[in-house]
């Protein structure tokens, strides 16, 4: 079983990779066998995405790669982190990329959808746009979970709040039931 886990930002410090990892460990101590490749955006060579830009150079070599990369994996943890409401630039420009190659980006896979932000609210606007729009672009969505004031609720062992833990766990149970 290989699962993709990857939070949507370039910060070196990014919460939404620190989460993205930390499902990805509690997905792959329920799964025998389970591989976690993380991948982080800032590893990732894009222009930004034009027609033009795509008509004079094709997509770029490391679109492709983050399609093959989807595409070798079984499943998909992805933690959306927010900007102004909406994805982040360099997750926006990824998935334009990737949606050029692949009309379908998730190809079918189990996602588990996560978010983060330091605020109360958790990332839940750029949540909901990744709930209506992934699907749509071949996502399963297996769960979603939403963490909250991250820097209260999130240490070096995990998520610290009892509560938001349980939730966590329980959206982590749902993708792992779907890859059984």
């Amino acid at each position: 079983m290989k699962l993709l886990a990857f939070g949507a930002s370039t910060s070196s410090t990014s919460i939404n990779q620190q989460l993205a990892k930390h499902a990805a460990a509690l997905a792959a101590s329920q799964l025998e066998q389970a591989d976690v490749t993380e991948l982080s955006l800032r590893d990732l060579d894009l222009p930004i995405y034009s027609e033009d830009e795509e008509k004079e150079n094709g997509p770029p070599k490391d679109a492709q790669r983050f399609i093959d990369l989807i595409a070798a994996h079984d499943a998909i943890i992805l933690s959306l982190a927010e900007h102004n409401g909406s994805y982040t630039a360099a997750f926006k420009n990824i998935y334009d990329w990737a949606s050029r190659i692949e009309q379908k980006v998730w190809q079918g896979k189990p996602m588990l959808l996560l978010s983060s932000s330091p605020g109360a609210r958790g990332g839940a606007t750029v949540m909901e746009a990744g709930k209506a729009t992934f699907p749509r672009m071949g996502a399963e969505l297996a769960a979603t979970f939403s963490l909250p004031q991250f820097y209260d609720t999130f240490g070096s062992e995990g998520i610290n709040d009892e509560d938001l833990a349980s939730q966590l766990n329980e959206a982590v149970d749902a993708l792992v039931s779907q890859l059984r």
